[in-house]
């Protein structure tokens, strides 16, 4: 079914087409969740009355099978929109992805929630490679502001988050960059906006953290 026109304002910017529904039993989520904990204890996820208007900030997906899975329809499980605030998540704070489209705008998910805002981000990067595996969307003023600094792939101010605007610069910086080998980037147009990716969980967490520890040791 299509989301109601409400669900959509203010954060979520493509057009969902979501089936309420329990999220099947069979998903492994455990190691995506840890890390979703251990980012939310750091406050690079999370909420605040105090930051972006009291909105939740911060998301993460990790991709399941079947693999590798044609493009546009690399399943895969995402937080729901506006969980920031929540520590520890379970099965009813995510929903599974099945198939997205940057040019349509459109995301066709299933789950007890709808998915994050930046749900087409993360199908724009599982399609930049079968073998990345891990997605994490977090908030970071250190790491934004060092973005210079620290020589990190950045999108063009000009784009927004979760549209495919946003979609079109990340496949930019992994054609014309060094994005394949740093796994993390700043969104130039998404105050504090750093997503990192990797093959796992662990390695997308690991690439996070370097750059993120590299930026406050230099402060």
């Amino acid at each position: 079914m299509t989301a109601p026109r409400e669900a959509m304002e203010g954060v979520i910017k493509f057009a969902p087409e979501h089936t309420p529904a329990p999220l099947p039993r069979d998903l492994d989520f455990s190691a995506l969740n840890g890390w979703r904990t251990v980012l939310f204890r750091l406050r690079l996820i999370g909420q605040d009355p105090l930051r972006y208007a009291g909105a939740g900030y911060g998301n993460v997906s990790a991709r399941v099978p079947p693999y590798p899975g044609e493009r546009g329809r690399r399943r895969f499980v995402v937080t729901g929109t506006q969980t920031g605030g929540v520590e520890k998540l379970t099965a009813a704070h995510y929903c599974c992805v099945s198939e997205y489209s940057a040019e349509a705008n459109t995301v066709h998910s299933s789950g007890p929630i709808l998915p994050s805002s930046e749900t087409m981000t993360h199908g724009t990067i599982y399609d930049l490679s079968p073998a990345i595996r891990c997605v994490l969307h977090v908030h970071s003023a250190e790491l934004w502001h060092a973005r210079d600094r620290l020589r990190l792939p950045t999108t063009s101010p000009d784009a927004p988050y979760g549209t495919p605007e946003m979609a079109r610069e990340v496949i930019r910086l992994w054609q014309h960059g060094t994005l394949q080998d740093r796994r993390v980037l700043a969104m130039a147009g998404h105050e504090d906006g750093i997503i990192a990716f990797g093959r796992s969980a662990e390695e997308a967490g690991a690439a996070l953290l370097s750059v993120y520890a590299e930026a406050v040791s230099e402060q």
